[in-house]
């Protein structure tokens, strides 16, 4: 089988192939055998095979997500070394601890130590969502979290089956804390033998090529990966880029944090650097070591690297580095049920960069994370997390509702003779959110909206999600996409759930109360008024888009869903002549240790209708656009725009160069 000191190439392929299908064949078992509908409807769990030292040797491409999977290294490295060799056949972990490299702490990881002749061979692990795992609110995460005590029971790394006798007393106090324990005890049962089924399999490849054979196929498929990663980051200009991402804290007013990156390309590597990065924050917006790497390696893999295996050779020519204490790297006693929404900052931010590096190559921003929405009580707990629209790209439109590269092929939203079956709701709608998809040559996706209303007297609402202020942004000249909303309709009025949109914690439901989901639409690529007047027509036709749209931000004039070109022609020179540019200038005296700032004169701030406090961007026609905080509105010289050097840096713009500017948030409207 080996030639050389090497696996053939066929049975490399033929090994590939079946670490592959073990993990696939390990989420039917689980699909077929959990309790939760989160799991067997939503399909919030991942599985994967891991080495003797922790490196990622398989997982189930487009399905499994990069969230659960890549941190497993982790949490492999936290059971190591709280265990040493003190591990044995019959052993099987727990672990959802985000400071030791978990998540958040409803993914609870399960860890299965394989031996083969005695040695420690493989591991196939299960990351699935728990439902519940106790703390302040039905659901466990909670948009208003000020510490991780009140997310739920965190699990450091712990032998929760011993040689084969279970570890009853520790399971007792997990289920003892948690809502709902018949499902929790159901999914980590159907979560062992997910795991028993993969050994057996991986068992049965040993009797058949050897356990020598096989080690030697996962070194050579790890060294294929890192090769194919190199030669891609080799064919990218050297240099250092620099982007940075907002996310949406803060408990009774806005709070931006920051996140900073900075990219640099070397010869056949790629470095992170997030140094810069807002530090932990009260709030459920943090993330422990692993989930930074894990973004910006979602982001470099998806661009560089699409078609490759992922495995943890693809992992080594990225170096991360994200400082300790700060939201990418946050310790104890921070909340971090928000990590999707941080994962999804760091990604965003590396997107920005990395785009200044392929000229153009890059997509529209997305929804910004999980968006969690749960419903529950006492007796029932809903979980929802409703996809949005995908960002546009050159060539084509983003996709509508659907989950995006950054996730896996998870459900984008419970069915609905699912939902009510199950719980006390009845889904009263479910439909595409029209006018949501970020405009421009091609448009971003849309997203959905969906109304639940509360059949039983009483229940609690919570929310964590992002993008509800500061919307997923366009590129090269697009706009951005509808931000989520999350709200409660009540006798036919509209309540907002909490001062800060998107951060609910327990917000009390009465009988008859409408739960309104509108998930935001991902970002578009290039100017609108440059898009097809066929597509924009076929946007009206699918319903997509509204004539008022169609008109406001494509300048296509219709009359019955009849195109007028002549009037069109007309309304894209206006539109075109009513945007506000600005010279931009490079000036000192800038406070930016939170949010990159910028001053602007009295005509533009009326033109835009912006004060002090407000958000603007300066459009990148080649990239991505820059956010900043107007702090300023001065008596200078009229279209202009005073940022601090960093910034102009960012834009790669010199004392005069002309951008087009727009508003993107009034500080007016929250807090």
């Amino acid at each position: 089988m080996t030639m050389g000191g090497r696996v053939d190439p066929i049975t490399l392929e033929v090994l590939r192939e079946a670490f592959s299908s073990i993990v696939r064949e390990m989420r039917v078992t689980l699909l077929r055998t959990a309790y939760s509908s989160i799991l067997y409807e939503g399909e919030d769990f991942s599985c994967v095979l891991m080495d003797g030292t922790a490196q990622i040797v398989a997982m189930s491409k487009g399905q499994d997500h990069p969230l659960h999977i890549v941190p497993i290294s982790w949490s492999m490295g936290a059971v190591r070394e709280r265990f040493g060799d003190d591990i044995h056949p019959g052993d099987i972990f727990l672990h959802n601890d985000p400071y030791t490299g978990g998540t958040h702490l409803n993914d609870v990881a399960m860890i299965y130590p394989l031996f083969v002749d005695g040695a420690l061979f493989m591991f196939p692990v299960v990351r699935a969502h728990w439902g519940d795992v106790g703390g302040m609110s039905p659901g466990s995460l909670s948009g208003r979290a000020t510490e991780i005590y009140q997310e739920g029971v965190r699990i450091p790394p712990i032998r929760i089956v011993d040689r084969g006798r279970p570890n009853q007393a520790a399971l007792d106090i997990i289920f003892g804390n948690v809502r709902g324990p018949e499902d929790r005890e159901g999914d980590f049962r159907a979560m062992i033998g997910t795991c028993r089924k993969a050994a057996d399999r991986v068992e049965e490849l040993v009797a058949r090529y050897g356990a020598g054979t096989l080690r030697a196929a996962m070194h050579e498929l790890f060294d294929r990966a890192e090769a194919r990663m190199r030669r891609r980051i080799r064919e990218l200009p050297p240099g250092e880029y620099r982007y940075e991402a907002y996310l949406e804290g803060g408990r009774d007013r806005f709070e931006p944090l920051t996140i900073r990156a900075r990219v640099v390309i070397e010869g056949d590597a790629i470095t992170v650097d997030l140094t810069g990065t807002s530090p932990q924050t009260a709030g459920p917006t943090n993330v422990g070591p692993a989930m930074a790497p894990t973004g910006a390696f979602t982001i470099v893999k998806s661009f560089l690297d699409p078609g490759g295996d992922i495995n943890s050779g693809a992992f080594r020519p990225l170096t991360v580095i994200a400082p300790e204490g700060t939201i990418v790297n946050a310790r104890r006693p921070a909340p971090c049920g928000g990590m999707v929404e941080v994962k999804s900052g760091v990604e965003s931010a590396v997107m920005g960069a990395l785009a200044q590096a392929m000229a153009g190559q890059v997509t529209g921003d997305l929804k910004g994370g999980g968006n969690h929405c749960y419903i529950g009580s006492a007796s029932f707990i809903f979980y929802e997390y409703p996809a949005g629209g995908t960002g546009g790209f050159d060539g084509g439109d983003g996709s509508n509702t659907v989950r995006a590269f950054t996730e896996s092929d998870m459900t984008t939203l419970q069915p609905v003779e699912a939902v009510e079956q199950k719980y006390p709701l009845r889904v009263e709608r479910t439909a595409l959110r029209v006018d949501s998809g970020g405009p421009g040559r091609w448009r971003g996706g849309v997203g959905l909206t969906r109304e639940v209303r509360l059949l039983v007297d009483r229940a609690q609402l919570s929310v964590l999600a992002e993008r509800s202020l500061l919307p997923p942004y366009g590129v090269c000249g697009a706009a951005a996409g509808a931000p989520n909303r999350f709200w409660v309709r009540r006798d036919g009025a509209a309540v907002e759930p909490s001062p800060v949109p998107g951060k609910v914690s327990g917000f009390p439901l009465l009988a008859g109360d409408v739960v309104v989901m509108e998930s935001s639409g991902g970002g578009g690529y290039g100017d609108p008024l440059e898009r097809d007047v066929a597509l924009v027509a076929a946007d009206l036709a699918e319903g997509v888009v509204t004539a008022r749209g169609a008109a406001d931000v494509y300048g296509v004039v219709s009359t019955g869903g009849v195109i007028d070109p002549a009037a069109t022609v007309q309304h894209r020179r206006e539109l075109r002549a009513a945007r506000v540019a600005v010279t931009i200038a490079a000036g000192d005296g800038f406070d930016e240790t939170r949010v990159r700032e910028v001053r602007i004169d009295q005509a533009t701030a009326r033109r835009l209708v912006v004060s002090v406090g407000d958000v603007v961007e300066l459009v990148n026609p080649t990239g991505a656009p820059l956010r900043l905080w107007v702090v300023a509105i001065d008596d200078g010289p009229p279209a202009r725009a005073v940022v601090s050097h960093e910034a102009a840096a960012i834009l790669r713009a010199g004392d005069g160069t002309r951008a087009e500017i727009r508003r993107v948030y009034a500080a007016s409207a929250v807090g």
